[in-house]
């Protein structure tokens, strides 16, 4: 007969290796027998760094908040709202009618609608109106261009600067290129580089398939075109 081992004591170094815990899964009611089908397979992720658009769904840009319109506009709807209440409430104390209402109402009243003021501030209402307008009906935020995503729900942005410093390490990387500019618009990628060996031909073939592949690894719902003009620097 051999004893028990004695049970480890509580000050005891814990072993290095990590403790599993079994993975259980609660018993499933029974259920009536199937045909037997295919087996099935888990979808394969979405490749997301293709060239190809997302067809799933489309991704649009993020919606500005418009918070500097917004308060310029709220502001002077105060301001001028406050004043016109506080004048009606002093006349209806019995108090005279302050300088500039009765100023501003003889001149709404005797200038014809011809008067270059009238046109003027027609003109200037117009242009405020339109601009609201815009403002309300364009998403703004033209600085960020949006990414593709896997599911409708998900959103992602990436700034133009930092696509273009992307792409411009990109560049650098290209054999014979000394220098990269690279201007990243909406609809298209301007890179200009400057080659200080090799072929300018063949650079720019390198650094036009360069810069493809990685415009496709930054997974942009709208990739833009990209436009390459390289020169050659003898100093």
């Amino acid at each position: 007969m051999t004893s028990d081992p004695a049970p480890p004591a509580r000050n005891s170094a814990p072993s290095a290796r990590p403790a599993t815990v079994p993975l259980t899964k609660e018993p499933e009611e029974p259920r009536e027998p199937t045909q037997p089908g295919p087996p099935e397979h888990d979808a394969p992720p979405p490749n997301l760094t293709a060239g190809e658009p997302d067809r799933g769904h489309r991704t649009y840009r993020p919606w500005s908040a418009r918070r500097l319109p917004a308060a310029l506009v709220a502001s002077l709807i105060l301001v001028a709202a406050g004043a016109a209440l506080i004048d009606v409430v002093a006349v209806r104390a019995g108090r005279p009618a302050a300088a500039w209402r009765r100023h501003l109402a003889d001149e709404l009243a005797t200038r014809p609608m011809n008067d270059v003021w009238m046109l003027t501030g027609a003109a200037v209402a117009a242009a405020v109106g339109v601009w609201l307008i815009v403002l309300a009906l364009t998403p703004g935020l033209r600085h960020w261009l949006p990414l593709r995503s896997p599911a409708p729900g998900l959103r992602a942005s990436l700034d133009r600067d930092g696509a273009a410093d992307l792409i411009r390490d990109a560049a650098m990387r290209v054999p014979g290129v000394s220098r990269a500019r690279v201007r990243v618009r909406r609809h298209r990628v301007k890179a200009r580089a400057d080659v200080r060996f090799r072929e300018p031909r063949q650079v720019k073939d390198d650094l036009t398939a360069v810069l493809d592949d990685e415009r496709d690894q930054l997974a942009l719902a709208r990739p833009p075109r990209i436009v390459v003009r390289v020169r050659r620097r003898a100093d």
